[in-house]
């Protein structure tokens, strides 16, 4: 079964209000392929990372429900570790509990040598995995959660932790103060946000530095260009992309007779509905056309892209594929001049992407700004 008989077929798990990137679908032919160059950048002040990270999620489970091969998950965690990548992402959310698990086994050999970073704030029990409804980023749970997150990972620390996303019942106050102790106790050494509201990731900075905000950011969702670049910026936070394939969209194996099946949660985002997925394939067409110029895939023309905006920006495509992870983390190798990168914006800038990014649902945990401190 090729790659676009698959996309129409299969079901896509949508767990929770947790979304699975669907990235790394391009095909390899005539790609760059990845040789280590050792590219490194900073997330906050002093975490260094490799330029492109790997995300975890979908190894308990892929976007058609089945389980992948836990040792090929854990042959494509060591490759990537092999060529150069040193930023692993997951988060309790994904699984719950099984990914971390996952990164964990395969890791061990190296940990000591990569950035793990993972995620806490969905309402999760932490001895059955059952999701609960809402957020929860009460102290003592944030606490019971670490402790969780440590034995999966088989780690004594994470090097960066993020609220998944802000809680609107607890202060961010109370959220920082609680990972200040994480901090003092050893378990955790750099802290993050994500999906914020920009007062609230300002209010968080003041009392203890942010390393980075990870929120959606693509050729497809440009968002963030609005307000929380800007203040990544301003205050020296690093911004890592999740989902910066576009969810498969920008990796070529979607086009605009793609229908999605049941269970697909894209098949609830307007931006794929019949009537704008034909206007969107604009976006597409223009990575088709750049990735011929510059020898490379659609893929690796938007994660080159997304590097080029900021040396502070590390996105984290995900892949349960071998090709698509080499696919991915060589689009290092891909470059744009000044000259180039102003005609691809230009060529960019008069696309404009119709529908919303999410289902209004999921959309209503996003820049949420967290409630004041009672004095």
């Amino acid at each position: 079964m090729n790659r676009r008989d698959l996309l129409k077929t299969a079901g896509l798990a949508f767990a929770g209000s947790a979304l699975l990137p669907f990235e790394g679908l391009a095909k390899t032919e005539n790609v760059k392929g990845f040789s280590p160059s050792g590219n490194k950048r900073k997330l906050g002040a002093s975490l260094e990372v490799s330029s492109i990270g790997l995300g975890v999620q979908n190894m308990s489970r892929t976007y058609q429900t089945t389980i992948p091969s836990r040792t090929e998950m854990h042959n494509i965690i060591r490759t990537a570790f092999d060529k150069g990548v040193t930023l692993f992402d997951t988060a309790e959310a994904y699984g719950p509990f099984e990914v971390e698990r996952i990164l964990g086994e395969a890791i061990a050999p190296f940990r000591d040598k990569i950035v793990i970073e993972t995620k806490f704030g969905w309402n999760i029990d932490q001895d059955t995995g059952g999701r609960l409804p809402g957020l929860n980023s009460k102290p003592d749970h944030i606490k019971i959660v670490v402790e969780g997150m440590l034995k999966r990972l088989r780690t004594d620390r994470i090097d960066l932790l993020y609220q998944h996303r802000v809680d609107p019942q607890v202060p961010i106050e109370d959220v920082v103060g609680t990972i200040q102790d994480l901090i003092k106790q050893g378990k955790v050494l750099n802290y993050g946000l994500s999906e914020p509201g920009v007062q609230t990731v300002r209010r968080a900075h003041k009392i203890h530095p942010i390393a980075a905000i990870q929120n959606e950011y693509s050729l497809l969702w440009r968002g963030p260009e609005k307000e929380i670049i800007p203040l990544c910026q301003e205050l020296g936070i690093g911004f890592v992309p999740w989902s910066p394939l576009g969810v498969g969209f920008l990796t070529g194996a979607i086009d605009a007779d793609t229908r999605f099946a049941q269970g697909d949660f894209r098949s609830l985002e307007t931006r794929f509905s019949p009537e704008n997925i034909t206007h969107n394939m604009a976006v597409v067409e223009l990575l088709k056309k750049w990735s011929k110029q510059k020898e490379s895939s659609p893929a690796q023309i938007s994660l080159a892209w997304l590097l080029a905006q900021k040396p502070w920006i590390v996105p984290i495509p995900g892949t349960t594929q071998m090709s698509h992870l080499l696919e991915n983390i060589g689009a290092e190798e891909v470059t744009f001049t000044a000259t180039e990168l102003k005609e691809f914006n230009s060529q960019l800038n008069v696309i404009q992407i119709q529908g919303e990014r999410l289902p209004s649902f999921v959309q209503a945990f996003s820049d949420v700004e967290a409630p004041l401190k009672k004095i």
